[in-house]
Order: structure tokens, then sequence, then C-alpha cells
């Protein structure tokens, strides 16, 4: 496999779960913490797909979404939102921005492993 995840989340629980399960699985996990700069990071050295936490320090993951699907470079990669606020409308507005999928904290470390797969080979 060998594709690049960029997982950004700020809860060191949640980083090292999603870390050890992908690279478990032959992915290369990158991470990052901070709303503020994700977009930088992301156009530094732009991923194969991106995990991505709705609440970061800085800048909400929906705002990092809007951004991510504005510009044409960053249009395409795949987005999986991840969060602990599971609702209705959260997952709504989600999509809206141009999700590919959305899940909820807490996960199992299958859920995650098949989402990855699935949107990476899409």
């Amino acid at each position: 496999m060998g594709k690049r995840v960029l997982l950004i989340e700020d809860e060191p629980n949640i980083i090292e779960a999603i870390s050890f399960i992908l690279s478990r699985d032959g992915w290369t996990v990158h991470t990052h913490e901070d709303g503020e700069t994700a977009l930088d990071k992301v156009l530094s050295f732009p991923p194969d797909m991106i995990i991505l936490d709705v609440m970061l320090p800085g800048r909400s993951g929906f705002d990092i979404l809007r951004d991510l699907r504005a510009r044409p470079e960053t249009q395409k990669i795949p987005v999986m939102m991840l969060t602990a606020r599971g609702q209705a409308k959260d997952r709504d507005l989600a999509l809206r921005l141009g999700a590919n999928h959305f899940m909820t904290k807490p996960f199992s470390n299958t859920e995650v492993r098949d989402h990855v797969r699935s949107l990476i080979m899409a």
C-alpha cells in the first residue's frame, strides 16, 4: 500500500490509537494538532487522505474542510471527519462541505481501518 494519511487531531490518545491502527496496516501516518496551521501542513506535503477532527485549537475542522474543497490542489483529497459530536446536523454539515465520510468517537479499530482503505482505494 504505502499511502500517506494526514491525521489532524489534538487528542493524544486518539492520535496514538489511529497511528497504531493504520501503521500496522501499512500506511504512513503524519500527524498535526493545530487547526490554525492545518491547511499549511496539507499544502506543504499533500497526503493521499486526511482524517480531520471537527474540534481543533485555532480553527474548526469544518472551516479547514471548506478551505480544502475550495482549492483545486486539495479538493479531491479524500477527507474523513472524526468527532465526538455525532449529531445529525454535524454529519449533514460535514457531508455538505464535501467530507467523504463522517465517523464518531468512540470508534472501533476495524471501522477506522476499513473506511481508510475504502476511501484511499476509491
